[in-house]
């Protein structure tokens, strides 16, 4: 497509109205999430909705299917105030994308995962039609999920300021050097120690990084902050499970031969000198996810991780009534 046509493409989606605007985020640099964008669009605007697109994904879809319109570009006219919903196709990492452009406004995000695991998803791929179907009759729930205000401070002074849905990481910057690292709960020292770095996440991102660490699993009904260090040099280095009010902080001590790096989500990095002190604590800004189905949490983990269940029995039928 040349400059000229994106510009044109460009035009014909700017100033859109409507009294429905749904956010599509689509992976379009691969073939499966641009199909998946181009049926999702063509399915809101069948049924009288404005599918909303980054400037980027616009053009991409436009390339797909010229005639996607109306199709409103964010930010040209439409601003994520006016979203009712997220749409996101694609993996955990899209849906992390997502979350970075609407956190903070009342339009919930609703993932259809067509990545691996997709824990954050709440459809797959061959759920699709039933998913839109859902999203234009109103028929989801929305809950919140907490997220993680994060600090970097030098000396006193905050230098750098993020936030993470799943969790922050203080990992070494250099695979060869260990990261030498005093952790601290509610502003008192708890240990000290080599590592390859420390986890501070959500029940959200207990299923993450956290997961792949060795960390507990928590019900995303469950309000709490965990700590799970990564493959530590000590005797005490379990993870930990604190209140929603502690504060957590991270150290990187001077003995470092090297330096670190925060890492939010797995998307935003900020290097850390010797010295550096990375504080976390639970952020007053939810992300909302949306939800169509509504089973228990423990049928999602089987069903993510494929979990062996042969032979369940059930609870009696007194346990039962109780229940």
């Amino acid at each position: 497509m040349s400059v000229g046509d994106a510009d044109n493409l460009r035009q014909r989606g700017r100033g859109v109205a409507g009294d429905r605007h749904i956010l599509v985020v689509a992976h379009t640099g691969r073939t499966e999430s641009l199909e998946a964008g181009v049926s999702v669009c063509r399915s809101l605007i069948d049924a009288g909705l404005t599918p909303v697109v980054s400037a980027d994904e616009f053009a991409d879809l436009m390339a797909a299917d010229a005639t996607l319109s109306p199709l409103a570009i964010l930010g040209d006219g439409i601003e994520v105030g006016d979203l009712e919903l997220t749409i996101v196709l694609g993996g955990d990492g899209t849906i992390l994308r997502a979350a970075e452009l609407t956190r903070g406004v009342s339009a919930p995000l609703l993932g259809v995962n067509l990545g691996h695991v997709g824990f954050l998803a709440e459809s797959e791929r061959e759920d699709l039609d039933d998913t839109i179907a859902k999203v234009l009759a109103r028929d989801y729930l929305v809950e919140e999920r907490m997220t993680l205000s994060v600090r970097v401070k030098i000396d006193s002074q905050v230098v750098y300021e993020s936030w993470a849905l799943n969790e922050a990481t203080v990992e070494k910057a250099s695979r060869e050097r260990m990261l030498e690292v005093v952790i601290e709960v509610d502003g008192r020292p708890l240990s000290s120690f080599g590592c390859d770095g420390v986890v501070m996440g959500t029940p959200t991102g207990s299923t993450a990084y956290s997961f792949s660490a060795g960390g507990p699993i928590l019900w995303p009904t469950l309000d709490a902050l965990t700590l799970v260090p990564l493959s530590a040099h000590a005797l005490f280095a379990r993870p930990l499970v604190v209140s929603p009010d502690s504060s957590l902080a991270v150290e990187v001590l001077d003995r470092t031969q090297g330096t670190g790096v925060l890492w939010c989500d797995g998307r935003r990095a900020f290097d850390l000198p010797r010295g550096a002190r990375v504080v976390v604590r639970r952020s007053p800004i939810p992300v909302r996810l949306a939800r169509v189905t509504h089973g228990p949490f423990t049928d999602r983990l089987v069903r993510k991780f494929q979990l062996p269940v042969t032979g369940w029995r059930g609870p009696g039928e007194e346990e039962g009534a109780r229940s």
